[in-house]
């Protein structure tokens, strides 16, 4: 099983803003059994990790109890036989086809995955993503769907997942990916706060430019002419202060 050495290790300030953003009791190594893995753990509001067997018929019930409405079900083409979708009326499905090998490009899927999970979400639904096991591919995609929905790096990613499905362990070729794809969502969100104060900026000088053009629109009224009776009498009789 991986497991985070001392340098990946996130102590309080680090694992205080983890529980504050992710409100999901962790189960934690020390509570976790082994009979946990056989079943799914709720990673983030609405999102459900598991092994395939807590997608089987058998389970149909479990699923219904809470509140599944979508499933991602990762495999490969020789596992179709046994790995499938077994509820197609009743759930909305995503299959993603992957390998668990440490030679498999799993970068390419996390769109398609985030997607699916955001169509869920926004619709008030819940999603599981099992793979065979629920501990390498489909625990990678999760792992890549939280560091970009809450902005996590990767250690602080699996340290959330490890924390409510101890037994997570991708292979090392999707955790070389993962790591990877830390510095892809870094630039990105660089790039798109770039283009976001851009385009405040964009905003603002129209704004000044629509009030000055507005300034010169406003007409400036004369100075008051003097009328009988409200000024000492007619201008003719009016002081001015001329100096003669």
């Amino acid at each position: 099983m991986v497991d985070l050495d001392n340098s990946m290790v996130l102590y309080g300030e680090e694992t205080e803003r983890l529980d504050r953003i992710l409100p999901i009791n962790p189960v934690h190594g020390r509570n976790w059994t082994h009979t946990m893995r056989r079943s799914m753990q709720e990673i983030i509001p609405g999102v459900f990790l598991g092994p395939y067997l807590s997608a089987s018929k058998s389970h149909l019930e479990s699923l219904l109890q809470n509140g599944i409405t979508h499933i991602v079900c990762v495999r490969q083409e020789d596992e179709a036989h046994f790995i499938r979708p077994n509820f197609l009326d009743t759930f909305k499905y995503l299959i993603v086809e992957l390998a668990d090998s440490i030679y498999e490009s799993i970068i390419p899927h996390f769109s398609q995955v985030r997607k699916f999970l955001q169509e869920c979400r926004s619709e008030g639904g819940k999603v599981l993503i099992h793979g065979n096991n629920g501990i390498s591919r489909s625990a990678a995609l999760v792992l890549a769907y939280i560091m970009e929905e809450y902005c996590l790096t990767f250690k602080e990613a699996f340290k959330v997942v490890q924390d409510r499905r101890y037994c997570i362990n991708p292979n090392a070729g999707f955790i070389a990916q993962l790591e990877e794809f830390e510095p892809i969502l870094r630039a990105r969100r660089t790039f798109q706060l770039g283009q976001c104060s851009s385009g405040n900026q964009r905003a603002d000088k129209r704004r000044r430019d629509h009030e000055e053009d507005n300034l010169d629109c406003i007409p400036i009224p004369p100075p008051p002419s003097p009328v009988n009776g409200q000024h000492g009498g007619s201008i003719e009789s009016m002081d001015i202060g001329f100096c003669t």
